[in-house]
């Protein structure tokens, strides 16, 4: 049964649908969900994943997408995976929010040591991960497809590390970039492992889409997966191009660093007002009070990634950050 503090009212349109994905139930690794089509010929192994949030289904139309196509790489390995099946596969359009997961937010299980503690709660996320692990940690490059709570630009999540910016840049959606440690509660699938070392090749991405069931993260979740697949030179030139010849990209990508996480201390927290997010503020404006502490804006101009409706203690509130040039880490 999902968590019921998850059990809060939708105020959002469901304008995109969930695809069926019980066809790919089987995989072809031996890991339900997971396949991995190998061109025999040497390349980079790249992972594209969808579903680490049960309730973001524009990940798993982009891999559906892939899948109808037939894609295959004609040098190294690309993976398709859906992550947090059970949470996915009890979505419910008239109660969307209750699925983000079944027993904890299978985003935040990756810091070290924390799949081989097994001293903890046996959770459906934590023995899912511990599936799929193996396939994540052989992954060169990855993609994490996600949406957001609330109407917002599209955002890619690049970690702290100067590689994760140069790899946005590469893989070249136009959308707003961000620097970011993730959150306080737990590690992200993105910043897993070598994915966050600033001396191994491998790296990693993670979109947010738009709103949760917006239709334009439909579109972003499929082009960014064109994009990243094409950044690896894994399949030929012509590889998706049907598909980005509608798409305007001007190679101007906004660069932001994330310098503050607020996360949530007491159950009386509360935003000074409905903030969506990106919003631009001010130095000194309140965003919020936990208690009867306010929380300012402490950057010339602070740019709010991702407030939450979900105010629970220890939970990320919002995270602040600041914009920079893609070398200003």
């Amino acid at each position: 049964m999902a968590d019921i503090r998850l059990d809060y009212e939708n105020e959002f349109p469901i304008q995109i649908e969930a695809p069926d994905i019980s066809a790919y139930k089987s995989g072809n690794i031996g890991v339900d969900y997971i396949y991995t089509f190998d061109s025999g010929k040497e390349g980079p192994h790249i992972f594209i994943s969808a579903v680490v949030h049960g309730n973001e289904p524009c990940g798993a139309i982009a891999l559906d997408w892939l899948f109808k196509k037939d894609v295959r790489p004609v040098k190294g390995k690309l993976s398709l995976g859906f992550m947090n099946v059970e949470a996915y596969l009890a979505y419910d359009p008239n109660n969307p929010n209750r699925t983000r997961w079944i027993d904890e937010d299978f985003n935040r299980l990756w810091g070290p040591g924390i799949l081989d503690d097994f001293s903890r709660l046996k959770t459906s996320e934590f023995e899912r991960a511990r599936i799929v692990r193996p396939i994540i940690n052989d992954a060169d490059f990855l993609l994490d497809i996600h949406s957001m709570q609330k109407p917002c630009v599209p955002l890619m999540m690049a970690g702290m590390k100067a590689k994760g910016l140069t790899f946005a840049k590469l893989v070249g959606m136009n959308i707003a970039t961000i620097s970011d440690s993730g959150h306080k509660e737990g590690m992200r699938m993105r910043d897993f492992s070598d994915f966050s070392d600033p001396n191994s090749k491998k790296n990693a991405l993670l979109v947010e889409c738009g709103q949760h069931w917006e239709k334009s993260s439909e579109t972003i979740a499929i082009e960014t997966a064109i994009r990243f697949i094409k950044s690896a030179g894994i399949m030929n030139d012509e590889f998706g191009m049907e598909y980005l010849s509608n798409s305007k990209n001007d190679d101007q990508i906004s660069f932001y660093k994330v310098g503050e996480i607020i996360t949530i201390k007491t159950e009386k927290f509360k935003f000074s007002k409905d903030w969506q997010g990106f919003d631009n503020l001010d130095k000194g404006t309140i965003i919020a009070y936990d208690d009867e502490e306010p929380i300012y804006a402490p950057f010339e101009k602070t740019i709010l990634i991702m407030p939450t409706k979900r105010l629970l203690v220890g939970k990320t509130a919002v995270r602040l950050a600041y914009q920079i040039k893609q070398n200003g880490l």
